[in-house]
Parts: structure tokens; C-alpha cells; sequence
């Protein structure tokens, strides 16, 4: 099949394996909450660093998908924005 005419879901399911396609998507989900909610609370990186002990530049480096943060970091993140991680069925 020629890469000219293909959708974005074609050519994502030609060069990743679906459990990288599921993991990324993740990523924006979560990381997409985290920055909605701190917007929503009128938080800036910087007070939302203060609160959580989470320094700005990582917050930052998170929120433009430079890191991939771990479970607690996402949960330190989270709770004081009034909400947390969880698992639904798809």
C-alpha cells in the first residue's frame, strides 16, 4: 500500500503496534486532564509546582510531552486539582 493516500489511523497502525498506539493515547489523555484542570483552577505551572513539590521546569517538560511521568507524579499532580487516576473498561 502506497504511504501517499493514507489516513493518519492507517499509517499510525502501519508503524505502531497497538499497545503503542493505546499508550500514547494515554499519555495525551492524562497529560491533557492535567493541563485542563490546572487552567480550569487558574493555576499556573508554577503555583500548581508549589503545591505539589513537583518543580516547574518538570511540570513543564510533562505538560509538553517531553517526559513521560510516573504513576505517583500523575497522582501528586492530581489530587489537588481535585481529581484522580483511574481505570475504565474500554
Amino acid at each position: 500500500m502506497s504511504n501517499k493516500h493514507l489516513t493518519w489511523d492507517e499509517l499510525e497502525a502501519e508503524i505502531f503496534t497497538p499497545e503503542e498506539i493505546a499508550e500514547s493515547r494515554a499519555r495525551v489523555e492524562i497529560i491533557s486532564s492535567i493541563i485542563d484542570a490546572r487552567q480550569a483552577k487558574g493555576l499556573s505551572q508554577k503555583e500548581l509546582a508549589e503545591i505539589t513539590g513537583i518543580k516547574q521546569p518538570a511540570i513543564a517538560r510533562l505538560e509538553n510531552g517531553h517526559i513521560s511521568p510516573s504513576v505517583d507524579t500523575i497522582n501528586r499532580l492530581l489530587a489537588p486539582l481535585g481529581k484522580r487516576l483511574a481505570v475504565v473498561d474500554a
